[in-house]
């Protein structure tokens, strides 16, 4: 996987294939290497590791530094953004999305670090991230997975409007197995209903 766009060393901004989005509380933008220590203490969590399919537990300093490199250059995802608090810019977690096998679609990732559970964080960071796909992008559809036991993801993905697809297996890399998952899909038509009925 690949990246359209790598942050710029020089100048520290996102160029255009990945902008920088800011919401009402968030700014959600590039990893940075001043992000290290809190991404290494947030991912850290067994309850959020497990979550995620490729999150490993225990999670080191180094994996930090590891994720930061390879958001970087290009090796995971299309966009991988840090997601910010607007105020002070702190790390909270992150959000991204990355091509699939098939060009017209791709997938939605985020986790969200436990101190800022039950906030409308993964929510708001999931629609900043969803617009700005289907805006810039010449895609069809979003797909997004989350474990069957994890409520709280599910919640987020039915506020965001995705449609359910049906259930598969997936591998946890904290766990070591693979674990059911559930598979809901957001298309253009339904997005721009959406954003339709939002602005009315």
């Amino acid at each position: 996987m690949e990246l359209d766009s790598q942050e710029d060393e020089e100048t520290g901004r996102q160029n255009s294939g990945c902008p920088v989005l800011v919401t009402e509380r968030l700014v959600l933008r590039a990893p940075h290497v001043e992000d290290t220590d809190a991404i290494a203490c947030l991912a850290n969590n067994a309850r959020v590791a497990t979550m995620v399919s490729r999150m490993p537990h225990p999670y080191t300093r180094m994996d930090a530094v590891e994720f930061i490199r390879r958001a970087k250059t290009g090796a995971i995802g299309k966009c991988v953004y840090a997601v910010t608090n607007g105020d002070d810019g702190r790390f909270l977690g992150c959000c991204g999305i990355e091509p699939q096998d098939n060009p017209d679609t791709l997938e939605l990732g985020y986790w969200i670090g436990e101190p800022h559970w039950h906030k409308g964080i993964a929510t708001e960071a999931a629609h900043a991230v969803i617009d700005m796909a289907f805006r810039t992008r010449d895609i069809e559809c979003i797909d997004v997975r989350c474990r069957v036991t994890n409520a709280g993801s599910r919640r987020v993905i039915h506020k965001c409007g995705f449609q359910y697809q049906g259930t598969g297996m997936v591998n946890s890399l904290a766990l070591g197995s693979t674990v059911p998952v559930e598979w809901y899909r957001l298309d253009r038509k339904t997005w721009i209903s959406l954003r339709s009925w939002a602005a009315a």
